[in-house]
């Protein structure tokens, strides 16, 4: 078995054109192998979604892409700034939200400007001197999104981010989200369960089984997406019918 290598490298000199790339990694808990000898590359300014039944490697993938988890095989290339959005915001309780935004940062005036001005973007600089607990869940996690937003992230991993949420602010923070990918432009990763959000946001979806890569198709219909386009409706019945989900279930007579 080769030994694995995770090389944090510039993308433009070792990876080409990938903002990250996977090649035959694999990872194990004691006899259960989460990860099988996965290929995977995310190029710069792609957005690709993560798909897949509970225990096929969602989390650990995005857990060896942050640097949380070793593989036990392969290699892995991420670029040198890669920041992530988990489903909790993750604010310190004791702190303003603009300090919430710098966490892990010199506080310098610089870096204070730069907080600020990632607030505007998420539409909260009114809310810098707030504490969180006075914040609603959606409020939360656009803090979450510029704290984010102000390490200049190369690769944006995104764990269930809007999974909390009420479905009127989950579309809010999908639009928000589309608006700073074309502001910012990272490669993005979003590991979610929730199929049409995938459909909606992404360029591409991966759907993992078994550890491996099941499904790899690109999304060709352009933005905004529609859930009435038959090439929306067509991918859907695909990816249920992947999932094992009926998605024309019949109701039964009483």
């Amino acid at each position: 078995m080769s030994a694995p290598t995770t090389t944090r490298t510039t993308p433009s000199a070792t990876t080409g054109r990938a903002a990250a790339r996977l090649t035959a990694v694999s990872k194990a808990y004691g006899d259960t192998r989460v990860l099988d000898a996965i290929d995977l590359t995310i190029a710069p300014g792609e957005f690709v979604a993560v798909l897949g039944p509970s225990g096929t490697g969602k989390t650990t993938l995005l857990r060896l892409l942050n640097g949380f988890e070793k593989p036990d095989a392969g290699e892995i290339l991420v670029p040198p700034r890669v920041t992530t959005v988990y489903q909790e915001p993750r604010l310190v309780p004791a702190h303003r939200v603009l300090r919430n935004v710098l966490l892990g940062q010199r506080r310098t005036k610089g870096n204070k400007s730069a907080a600020l001005a990632a607030l505007t973007e998420v539409g909260l600089e009114r809310h810098a001197r707030s504490w969180p607990a006075t914040l609603s869940g959606g409020e939360a996690q656009r803090v979450a999104l510029a704290r984010a937003l102000v390490r200049d992230p190369q690769l944006l991993l995104l764990d269930e981010p809007f999974a909390a949420l009420d479905a009127l602010t989950r579309l809010r923070m999908h639009d928000l989200l589309d608006r700073l990918r074309e502001r910012h432009r990272p490669a993005i990763l979003l590991v979610t369960h929730d199929i049409d959000e995938a459909i909606r946001l992404a360029d591409r979806i991966v759907m993992l089984r078994s550890g491996s890569v099941a499904i790899d198709v690109r999304i060709d219909v352009e933005h905004p997406r529609t859930i009435t386009d038959p090439r929306v409706v067509d991918l859907r019945e695909r990816l249920l019918g992947e999932l094992g989900i009926d998605p024309n279930p019949t109701k039964e007579n009483p």
